[in-house]
């Protein structure tokens, strides 16, 4: 009987393993194919459920602002007071740089309410004046000084304009004019104090030397201790009765005293006047605004009594003086800047100072009017000099 071996075919097991595994993954694959079919099917019948978006988004809001609070929460006290800072520049800039309207709108409040400055006093006022030559101390060093001189010929023309110039004019408008004895004194100390702090603003504004404004300014208000003082006996003595030693002490202790505290702690405490000098121009601007209101009130129904006759002659002596100033620097060859610069030094006067001096040292109250006004008229020139300056441009310079 034939044995079954030779009727079946020979298949060794290697390639029946073969066989098997390629059965296996045809079935695995189509089982996926079916699946995948099965899930697409599900997702175009099953509908969108349009609440999640709404959900998912007002997460993502949350997640936002909790970032935003962390980021806030971790943020260093430094960068706070950074972004405080600047932000308190920016303000004190606008603040200052609209320092002649504060003005006026402080002499129209004064004229039209007194009222409103009755609690500064004297004793309010000279440390008002106090503060303001303080503030303007510690911006000072000992290298201002010596540039003032290096550049001897604009300081002493300014020097010149303020101390012999204004006072002349003061006293040639107040005859020609006729007015009275009093009025004509007191444009004659207008003419023979010290320049203005507000002039280095509008110096700026007008394009021209800020630094050289500086030096004047210095160099004016250390005058004063004795030009003031010598003007009043020599010059107002003939018309009115007046304390010269008076003024030349209540220079010392207002103008000298706070300037050279104010330089002595810039030389120890640099660092510290570093970080106080961005107060300064709010502190000069409020105390002189406050100062203006206070010298205007005091003298209110005088000045509504002199009329406009006072106030022409007063705008006529800040814009003579001015134009003098402008006009020397011109002779002298001297460029465009220094001139601009050499005109609103002379034009503007420390009015508020010459309201103290006359309040405390001259015996009649009327001197003291011109000064009153004098502030008022001080801001507009200057400022006014300054804004059409502004659109004129410096050539060659």
């Amino acid at each position: 009987m034939p044995t079954t071996k030779g009727f079946l075919p020979s298949v060794s097991p290697r390639c029946s393993v073969s066989a098997l595994g390629q059965r296996h993954l045809r079935r695995a694959r189509d089982k996926a194919v079916l699946a995948l079919a099965s899930r697409r099917s599900e997702r175009r019948t099953t509908p969108i459920n349009n609440n999640s978006r709404p959900v998912l988004l007002a997460e993502k809001q949350q997640e936002g602002v909790r970032g935003s609070t962390l980021r806030a929460a971790n943020s260093s006290p430094k960068e706070t007071e950074s972004r405080l800072f600047q932000t308190y520049l920016k303000v004190s800039n606008v603040f200052a740089n609209l320092f002649p309207i504060w003005t006026v709108a402080a002499a129209a409040a004064g004229l039209a309410n007194p009222s409103l400055f009755s609690w500064l006093t004297t004793s309010y006022f000279t440390a008002g004046l106090g503060i303001l030559m303080f503030s303007m101390g510690i911006t000072l060093t000992l290298q201002d000084f010596k540039r003032a001189l290096s550049k001897p010929g604009p300081v002493t023309i300014n020097f010149l304009c303020c101390y012999v110039l204004m006072p002349l004019l003061g006293l040639a408008l107040g005859k020609a004019f006729a007015l009275s004895p009093p009025i004509v004194a007191g444009l004659v100390l207008v003419g023979s104090i010290n320049g203005g702090q507000a002039s280095n603003l509008c110096t700026y504004i007008a394009r021209g030397d800020v630094a050289l404004s500086v030096v004047m300014t210095t160099s004016t208000t250390l005058g004063t201790i004795f030009m003031t003082p010598l003007i009043a006996k020599v010059l107002l003595g003939t018309i009115v009765p007046v304390d010269a030693v008076g003024v030349a002490v209540s220079a010392m202790q207002v103008v000298l005293l706070p300037i050279i505290l104010g330089v002595c702690l810039n030389s120890t405490a640099p660092k510290f006047c570093r970080q106080v000098e961005p107060l300064c121009p709010t502190i000069g601007v409020t105390s002189t605004v406050l100062l203006v209101g206070a010298s205007v009130a005091g003298c209110a129904q005088a000045i509504k009594n002199a009329g406009w006759g006072l106030q022409i002659v007063v705008m006529l002596l800040h814009l003579i003086g001015g134009a003098a100033g402008y006009w020397l620097c011109r002779i002298c060859k001297f460029g465009e800047t220094t001139s601009r610069t050499t005109a609103i030094e002379t034009a503007m006067k420390s009015s508020a100072f010459g309201v103290l001096l006359a309040t405390l040292h001259f015996g009649d109250y009327l001197v003291r009017v011109p000064s009153a006004v004098s502030v008022v008229w001080m801001a507009i020139m200057g400022s006014s000099m300054a804004v059409v300056w502004q659109f004129i441009p410096v050539k060659g310079e």
